[in-house]
């Protein structure tokens, strides 16, 4: 007797439930639960499975240096910024950083947001305490509010189907700067509009009108540039609360395989990376592209393993690796894993992600970090590489379109007073539109030298 492959495939997704799922919030209410699940596995993918195929194609060429990665955005997104201007500023952003790059080290850049999606969050502590009142910690808007008291802090499942809603209206956002115009080459110009005076922007500009002048060139030379009115734009976000991805899973039609139609780009965090854990096993069912962190403490047995588990065909454009280690440890660990990977014959790309190993508290009580040693990370990821020999294929950002003042130092040399001038996360800091550009020529240069 034959097994039908989409029940066979629907049966398989439920695997995770026996295993330990850290990071999970305690649901107050299971009832409400089911009905907030129920909701969202009745409701439209917000990305496509075609989509999610088309990214696992661009990042196979990260992985054999053909292509760059570049993926920014919100530590965690919030409802109340959800709005056009704050995302435009954002792609604005990232579409800059991607331009620098790409004249640069004269290679196509695969641009991803931390977008549409990344509302929830894992943190040290399922509890808060402030003057002796203990409440369940913020774990991010899709989960329970930022406000410290009761109400605001119990965990409500419905804020899942609230933040399916904002996330598909940001990917309609996103949809309709990068396929409106707004994200034509030739406005380049226009992208950097009341950003000029500070010595970043300035060397965007004299980017710009290298760009102008050769796009002039090429015009004259009878090339039509339509093709140049529209991005591919992809989104992406950690794959943390469970009940959530398994609700917008489906059965692709095409294939008979499920996608998580949460995003194109799911990836798994340090903090939930254990290779007999739920999040593992729940993301070695799914089609999509993705990532895992590894920090630090990752030994090459534990990222065999891991890659054994999620890419076992050794797919390539399946697995990004998405290195965490901090700027005091990326030049010590990583060789030892970029060796590994090379002799397993690992089909993984590579990004780094400069902010989360190096984050510190400011002596005015400020959650921050200097932005010297992120760009310190960024160059000891690329050392490295060139070292073993490796592909250094991506960077991965927590930055935001808007002036924030989160991260010290930078052309503008914010510094511990200055952070109280425009601190506005309600997690971890970011870079700011001026930072974020720095890093991008940064990132360019070493391209050329890799």
């Amino acid at each position: 007797m034959s097994i039908d492959s989409t029940l066979a495939n629907r049966n398989d997704l439920e695997s995770f439930r026996s295993l330990e799922a850290r990071q999970q919030p305690t649901w107050p209410d299971k009832d409400e639960l089911a009905r907030a699940c129920s909701t969202l596995r009745a409701s439209a993918p917000i990305v496509v499975p075609a989509a999610a195929d088309k990214l696992r194609e661009r990042l196979a060429a990260v992985a054999r240096g053909e292509a760059f990665l570049l993926q920014g955005g919100d530590c965690a997104e919030t409802f109340a910024e959800a709005d056009a201007n704050r995302i435009g500023n954002k792609i604005r952003t990232i579409l800059q950083m991607a331009v620098v790059l790409t004249h640069g080290a004269s290679m196509p850049v695969v641009k991803m947001g931390r977008m549409a999606g990344q509302f929830a969050k894992p943190r040290s502590s399922d509890m808060e305490t402030r003057g002796g009142i203990e409440l369940p910690a913020y774990r991010g808007d899709m989960v329970n509010g930022f406000d410290f008291t009761d109400e605001s802090r119990r965990p409500d499942p419905g804020r899942m189907v609230e933040g399916y809603r904002i996330s598909s209206a940001t990917l309609n956002v996103i949809s309709a700067f990068t396929g409106g115009g707004f994200a034509d080459l030739r406005r380049v110009h226009e992208w950097n509009a009341g950003f000029l005076k500070n010595p970043a922007y300035k060397r965007y500009e004299r980017t710009a009108k290298e760009i102008d002048r050769a796009i002039r060139f090429m015009t004259a030379c009878g090339v039509d540039f339509e093709a140049l009115r529209t991005v591919d734009f992809f989104v992406g976000h950690e794959a943390l609360l469970l009940d959530y991805e398994h609700s917008l899973t489906r059965i692709d039609s095409r294939s008979g395989r499920p996608y998580d139609t949460s995003a194109h780009f799911l990836w798994i965090g340090e903090r939930t990376r254990q290779l007999d854990g739920a999040h593992v096993e729940f993301l070695s069912k799914v089609s999509n592209p993705l990532g895992v962190k590894l920090g630090p403490t990752t030994t090459p047995q534990d990222m065999v393993a891991l890659a054994d588990k999620l890419d076992p065909a050794r797919e390539p454009g399946r697995l990004t690796f998405i290195a965490r280690m901090g700027a005091s440890k990326v030049r010590e660990v990583l060789p030892h894993l970029l060796e590994a990977a090379k002799r397993e014959g690992l089909a993984a790309a590579w990004a780094t992600d400069p902010m989360h190993g190096n984050t510190i508290t400011s002596s005015s009580g400020f959650k921050t970090r200097r932005f010297s040693d992120v760009m310190d990370e960024v160059v000891g990821f690329f050392e490295v590489h060139r070292a073993i020999g490796t592909v250094p294929g991506g960077l991965h950002m927590e930055l935001t379109g808007d002036d924030v003042t989160e991260v010290l130092g930078g052309a503008e040399e914010i510094d511990d007073a200055g952070l109280a001038e425009r601190y506005e996360t309600l997690v971890d800091p970011r870079l700011n539109h001026q930072q974020s550009l720095e890093l991008a020529f940064l990132v360019a240069e070493m391209l050329v030298g890799a």
